[in-house]
């Protein structure tokens, strides 16, 4: 689990290929204290398990499933990369409950200077739309960001002078290619909606949510 708030940047100086997925190596700007083998890292807003880790770098397996839904697969050496390890329990949740499983990518659409801030807008799959709403939380690349306004497949961030100097984002060009982690809540409510229908027409309960909906799922 992390929080969007990315620690530091990171450099991939290799990728090797394997029969299935890759492997990834990369050196980081900040020193991995206290390191543990296996333990989770971010990049780009995927959690990967590390391994070889030590000092200022580390090595994390790449499965299929992730280079298709990700862009990790577009990453070669040279490529920089925002990195965040895992929360723990006495951390500041100072971004939002970011899981590290990415739903989708999306391409930069515009980056536009407005005043001390920099606007970005992206282009995603209009299938997605319904997890996304104004003055909601997004993660891009692994940033927790707030959504400036949304429309059908659009939305945009506007980005403040320190996340754009120490993220990716501030090297990011029309055209590239993103990672966005939509808002886990409401992906679980949306879960718990059609739940509540499927058990309403089914003749379990009356309709919809409602105290019983609630109350079965532990909400009261």
């Amino acid at each position: 689990m992390f929080t969007g708030i990315v620690q530091g940047l990171g450099t991939i100086t290799s990728v090797r290929k394997m029969a299935e997925g890759s492997v990834l190596a990369i050196q980081t700007d900040f020193e991995l204290d206290s390191p543990q083998q296996g333990e989770s890292i971010a990049v780009n807003g995927v959690c990967l398990t590390a391994t070889a880790i030590s000092g200022h770098a580390f090595t994390a397996d790449v499965s299929p499933e992730t280079l298709s839904r990700s862009n990790l697969g577009q990453l070669g050496p040279g490529s920089r990369v925002n990195l965040e390890r895992a929360l723990r329990l006495s951390d500041r949740l100072g971004g939002h409950i970011v899981s590290g499983h990415i739903d989708c990518t999306g391409d930069v659409v515009e980056r536009r200077p407005q005043k001390d801030f920099t606007l970005f807008t992206f282009r995603i799959d209009s299938r997605y739309d319904r997890y996304l709403i104004e003055k909601g939380s997004v993660a891009i690349d692994g940033i927790s960001l707030t959504v400036n306004s949304c429309r059908r497949g659009i939305f945009s961030v506007a980005i403040i002078p320190h996340t754009l100097g120490v993220t990716s984002l501030g090297f990011r060009k029309v055209g590239d290619s993103v990672n966005i982690e939509l808002d886990i809540i409401g992906k679980y409510v949306e879960k718990m909606l059609k739940a509540g229908d499927d058990d309403a027409q089914a003749g379990n309960i009356g309709d919809g949510l409602n105290t019983e909906l609630l109350a079965k799922y532990g909400f009261v």
